[in-house]
């Protein structure tokens, strides 16, 4: 098993990116997550990795932190969520949010996420739920995370709003978090949110 490489950043072309290790060059693919915090190509670089076999090919899948691999190793256990669904979830929201989604039971904003349809969405709420507790390492200690309590909904609903037309989850979670204040509606929520963003 192939859990972690340390490198040279070569080249990124999403969803792939090649690492060079002591002279090998490991292509690994990555959530867009990944690609958004990339250094530039020549730089050094740590990834967390999960390694594939199957029968047609051999695959390395690479991820920022432990919590995001963890994360990703249970979502492919999940029924009818392999790698590359699972590549696209964590593409489409980012892991905090993911597993705030899930501690919510907020199958609702799960939906949002491309890829994801209604019973995926269910089932990912319902089996995920035992296995979030057993995951190291878990969201609040990743940087710059919201949180989002059943209280906030206005706020929840700002942020999925933002994330629906079209901006990357850590991005809406900081334009609410700047503007959100207490008593706001979400359409509130959103309009602030929205010109802090256009600035």
């Amino acid at each position: 098993m192939i859990g972690q490489l340390r490198g040279t950043l070569l080249e990124k072309r999403p969803p792939v990116l090649l690492l060079d290790v002591n002279g090998v060059g490991y292509e690994v693919e990555a959530p867009m997550t990944v690609f958004y915090e990339l250094p530039e190509t020549g730089q050094p670089l740590t990834l967390h990795t999960h390694f594939v076999v199957r029968e047609d090919a051999q695959l390395l899948y690479g991820f920022s932190s432990r919590y995001e691999r963890e994360l990703f190793r249970a979502l492919i256990k999940v029924n009818g969520v392999g790698p590359k669904m699972g590549l696209a979830i964590l593409s489409g929201i980012e892991a905090d949010r993911l597993a705030q989604c899930i501690q919510d039971q907020d199958s609702g904003t799960l939906v949002k996420v491309p890829g994801i349809g209604k019973k995926t969405a269910e089932r990912l709420v319902i089996e995920m739920s035992d296995r979030m507790d057993k995951i190291d390492g878990g969201p609040a200690s990743l940087p710059g995370r919201l949180s989002l309590t059943p209280d906030d909904d206005a706020r929840s609903d700002a942020i999925a709003a933002l994330e629906a037309l079209g901006y990357r989850s850590k991005d809406a979670v900081a334009a609410v978090s700047k503007v959100a204040e207490e008593g706001a509606t979400s359409e509130q929520i959103i309009r602030m949110a929205l010109k802090n963003l256009a600035r």
